[in-house]
């Protein structure tokens, strides 16, 4: 086995602020802008490059039976004369970055590619899908996902077109997640060399399936992360706002993996002569991922719909405990005020003739009338306070 690893790069492509916002993933608010940005009555098969898309890099991996070759292009010339010279071998072209229309339309002529696929390319903000073109050639797409330290769920479009002896892969962000992938090609003794292309291109499928599970248990740690935080005591609004966010996430992530199980459903539906019985195997496996990765989702949505209720039931139990001490407080307090209320009129003990009046608060004058007030107020709150005890009101059981 002989491997030839190189690279056609002298220096790394900056990447400057103005293309950060290229670099994150494709948020409902971006779909939305996105679809607002599209132009109303042009031509389908127009090709439109979206404001801040990245430079393209041109990656290729050319192998067979006993070898492999990866390098990096700086020259799509290059790299075509390469590929022609190159016939028997498979080759995975992998472009990384839209912001090159030329570039692109010349990708589309020159490998045949449909305009409408193109266009469903550039356009960056498509459900996973397939469609067959050309020669019973395929075109895929599907949604790389990651789960992100700010909590977020972040997902890229992976768009795929198989051909007879390459596959090209098309994405807009410099990262992915095909690394093992590469790796096994690297290897030298993946299935992937002795294979045609379709298979890479499931492979491809099945390693974005396999990240949607790592998404799906940092989700999962973070709701229990959530619930440890409410039965500790601690909902606010701000633990709220989380709870929200997840939870339109985890809406989100349903929306991405329903569609990648329809498309799988509908790739075991194709003929043998678009897509072989031997490729169709692993298909169903993939099948199986995406049933798994839907029930886990719907699972979450539950978890998250009953941590709503969880926290709307602490802050009402929370409610309930600062209302039971304010009237605790106000029921102690009221015999006391009638009391004192009742001390505070200002009867006067004799009349305007001077003839005293016994009825108008004879204890005013008596001189044991104050402590003996302040014993019967004491009286008062000590029979309360003992009522209140043996009722349960003054613990939290």
């Amino acid at each position: 086995m002989t491997t030839d690893t190189d690279s056609a790069v002298t220096d790394e492509i900056p990447v400057d602020d103005d293309a950060a916002p290229a670099l994150r993933g494709v948020t409902d608010r971006d779909a939305v802008r996105q679809a607002r940005e599209q132009k109303v009555g042009e031509r389908p098969g127009t090709l439109q490059i979206r404001e801040n898309a990245l430079k393209p890099r041109l990656f290729m991996i050319s192998y067979d039976e006993k070898s492999y070759k990866e390098r990096e292009f700086t020259s799509y010339d290059e790299l075509r004369t390469y590929y022609l010279s190159t016939p028997q071998q498979q080759h995975w072209l992998d472009v990384r970055g839209y912001g090159d229309l030329p570039l692109m339309e010349r990708i589309m002529n020159d490998f045949d590619l449909p305009p409408l696929q193109m266009e469903d390319v550039l356009g960056d903000y498509q459900r996973a899908k397939v469609d067959v073109f050309g020669d019973n050639q395929l075109f895929l797409v599907s949604r790389m996902t990651d789960f992100t330290p700010n909590c977020d769920i972040e997902d890229d479009q992976l768009s795929i077109f198989t051909g007879s002896n390459f596959i090209i892969s098309f994405q807009d962000d410099y990262e992915d997640c095909l690394d093992s992938v590469r790796n096994r090609i690297r290897s030298g003794k993946s299935q992937i060399l002795r294979s045609s292309p379709q298979y890479l291109a499931y492979a491809l499928t099945d390693v974005v399936l396999d990240h949607y599970y790592p998404t799906m248990a940092a989700i999962g740690d973070y709701i229990e992360t959530l619930e440890d935080d409410i039965f500790r005591g601690r909902p606010n609004r701000r633990l709220l706002a989380r709870i929200l966010r997840i939870k339109k996430d985890i809406t989100r992530f349903r929306r991405l993996v329903y569609p990648e199980r329809d498309k799988l459903a509908e790739l075991l539906r194709l003929p043998d002569d678009v897509l072989p019985e031997n490729i169709k195997l692993f298909y169903r496996d993939c099948y199986d991922h995406a049933i798994q990765a839907l029930d886990l989702a719907e699972s979450y949505r539950e978890s998250i719909s009953s941590l709503v209720d969880l926290y709307l039931s602490s802050q009402s139990n929370r409610m309930n405990e600062v209302m039971k001490v304010l009237t605790i407080i106000s029921s102690i307090f009221i015999p006391l005020s009638f009391v004192v209320g009742l001390y505070g009129m200002n009867f006067q003990r004799e009349d305007e003739h001077g003839h005293v009046m016994p009825m108008n608060m004879p204890e005013l004058y008596s001189p044991l009338g104050y402590p003996i007030t302040v014993a019967v107020l004491i009286l008062i709150v000590t029979v309360q306070l003992v009522y209140f005890y043996r009722k349960g009101w003054l613990t939290n059981d």
